[in-house]
C-alpha cells in the first residue's frame, strides 16, 4: 500500500474538503529551502512552511541543539517545576522584545497564545473589580482556531459555524490614509463606553487575509486612542515576528508599544509546536497577590518543553547574527526589484513588501479556496515551487537561508502563470 493509500485511510488535514481533494504530494525530506516528495521531486518552500522554518529546513545548528538537549532533560511539568532551557530562552528573548514586556506565559500554539492574551486581558480588570468584557479587533484580521481566537477572527470561511457561541467583539476598519478619521472616531466612541478590555492586532500586516499591509503611523495613532482610555492592546506577532517585517518585530516600527504580545511559529524554527504570550510588569502585578483565585490558571501539558526552548534559543541567536541580519535585507532588496516589475502588469494590482514578505494580487477574483485558486497551487507545484495563493492573492514568504536562484524561480513561476490567469 502507498504512502498516499494509507493517508487516505486514517488522516483528515487542516483546511481540506477532502472530497474535493486529490492526492497529495509525500513530503519525506526537506533541506534549507527544498522540500523532497517520495517520488524524488523537488519543491522551493516560498512560504517556509506557514512561516515556521525560517532559518532553514533541518539547520544543523538548531537540529545540535535540540539533539543535545534530548538528552539531558526532554520533558518536566512547567507547573511547580523550572529548568535552565526556560530560563534561558527568557533571558533571550527579553534581549530582544520591547522593553516594556517583562513576563513571558508559555502555550503550545499561535491560536492559544491569543487565548492567553484574551483571558490575561479580561482577568486583568476583573482581579480589580472592572467589569470590562468587550474585545476590538480589526476587520479582516486573523488570530487562530480556537475559540477565543476564533473570536476575534474575522474571516467567516474559518468561523461560520461557531460565530454563536463568541465573547463579545466589536470590529473597526483598517486604518488607511483614507479613513484613518473615521476609524478614529469610531474607536474612540466604542471605548468611550468603558465595556473594553483590548484591542487585539496584527500589527503592519494582515497574513490570512493575504499578506495585507497597513502603515506604522496609522496604527499608533489608534493605539494612541487605546492608551488613553486604558484599554489594554494586543500585538499578534505570531506571524509577524522574529524577523519577517525587517525588524526583530513589527511592534519595533510602532511607537506605541503593546501591552501583551503573542508569538509562536518561528518561534522554534519549525522545530517543535510552542507558543508564548508576554506582557507587561502592570499587567502580571493584577495576578500578584495573596488571593490564590487572582492568579492566571491557564496550563498546558508541554508548556515550556525543554527541547523546544532548546531550538528557539538558538533560533534567537541566528536572528541576531550578522549573516541572518545580511539574508533579511538581501530577501527585502530583491522583493522590492521584483514589486516594481509587477507594478507594470494589467493583471496585477496592489503589490507590496515588508522585509521578506511580499504580496500582490491579480485582477481576477477567485475564491479563497476555490477551483481557479487550486489551479495556480498546481502550476506552481508542477514548476518545483511551494506557494499557496489566498483567493486573488499571491504571496511569499521565504526562509531567510533561500538563494537568489531560487528566488528568483519563484519570481520566475509567479510571471509564467500570469500569462494563463
Amino acid at each position: 500500500m502507498t504512502f498516499t493509500d494509507r493517508d487516505k485511510k486514517h488522516l483528515w488535514h487542516p483546511l481540506t474538503q477532502h472530497k474535493l481533494q486529490k492526492d497529495l504530494p509525500v513530503i519525506v525530506k526537506a533541506k534549507e529551502a527544498v522540500l523532497l516528495d517520495d517520488q524524488g521531486n523537488e519543491y522551493i518552500d516560498g512560504i517556509a512552511s506557514w512561516y515556521t522554518a525560517m532559518y532553514g529546513h533541518c539547520n544543523p545548528e538548531i537540529v545540535d541543539a535540540v539533539s543535545k538537549q534530548l538528552g539531558t532533560l526532554d520533558q518536566i511539568v512547567f507547573s511547580g517545576f523550572t529548568h535552565p532551557p526556560a530560563i534561558e530562552l527568557s533571558e533571550s528573548l527579553m534581549a530582544i522584545l520591547p522593553k516594556n514586556q517583562q513576563k513571558l506565559f508559555f502555550s503550545d500554539n499561535g491560536s492559544t497564545s491569543v487565548d492567553v492574551a484574551i483571558k490575561m486581558a479580561l482577568q486583568y480588570y476583573y482581579n480589580q473589580g472592572v467589569k470590562r468584557t468587550r474585545i476590538i479587533a480589526l476587520e479582516d484580521g486573523f488570530h487562530g482556531d480556537t475559540f477565543g481566537a476564533m473570536s476575534v477572527s474575522d474571516l467567516s470561511v474559518y468561523n461560520g459555524p461557531f460565530e454563536e457561541f463568541f465573547i463579545d467583539v466589536a470590529r473597526i476598519p483598517v486604518p488607511s490614509e483614507t479613513n484613518i478619521n473615521e476609524v478614529e472616531q469610531q474607536f474612540d466612541s466604542l471605548l468611550a463606553q468603558g465595556n473594553v478590555a483590548a484591542f487585539i492586532y496584527e500589527p503592519l500586516v494582515q497574513g490570512a487575509a493575504g499578506m495585507k499591509m497597513y502603515r506604522a503611523d496609522l496604527l499608533d495613532r489608534i493605539l494612541g486612542i487605546a492608551k488613553k482610555h486604558g484599554v489594554l492592546t494586543i500585538a499578534d506577532e505570531v506571524m509577524t515576528g522574529f524577523g519577517k517585517t525587517g525588524t526583530f518585530f513589527a511592534s519595533d516600527q510602532i511607537p506605541h508599544k503593546p501591552d501583551i504580545m503573542c508569538l509562536a511559529k518561528s518561534l522554534t524554527a519549525g522545530i517543535a509546536s510552542m507558543a508564548i504570550t508576554t506582557c507587561t510588569q502592570e499587567v502580571y502585578m493584577a495576578f500578584y497577590d495573596d488571593e490564590i483565585t487572582k492568579g492566571f490558571f491557564h496550563g498546558h501539558t508541554y508548556s515550556a518543553n525543554p527541547t523546544a526552548c532548546a531550538a528557539a534559543q538558538k533560533s534567537i541567536a541566528l536572528l541576531q547574527s550578522e549573516s541572518f541580519q545580511e539574508h533579511i535585507q538581501r530577501i527585502y532588496k530583491q522583493h522590492l526589484q521584483f514589486a516594481e516589475k509587477m507594478k507594470l502588469h494589467k493583471k496585477v494590482k496592489n503589490v507590496r513588501c515588508l522585509g521578506v514578505i511580499f504580496g500582490m494580487e491579480l485582477t481576477n477574483t477567485l475564491d479563497r479556496y476555490g477551483e481557479k485558486r487550486n489551479q495556480l497551487f498546481q502550476f506552481f507545484m508542477k514548476r518545483g515551487v511551494f506557494l499557496r495563493p489566498l483567493g486573488n492573492t499571491i504571496y511569499i514568504l521565504p526562509p531567510f537561508v533561500i538563494s537568489d536562484e531560487q528566488l528568483d524561480k519563484i519570481y520566475h513561476c509567479i510571471e509564467e502563470v500570469l500569462e494563463i490567469v
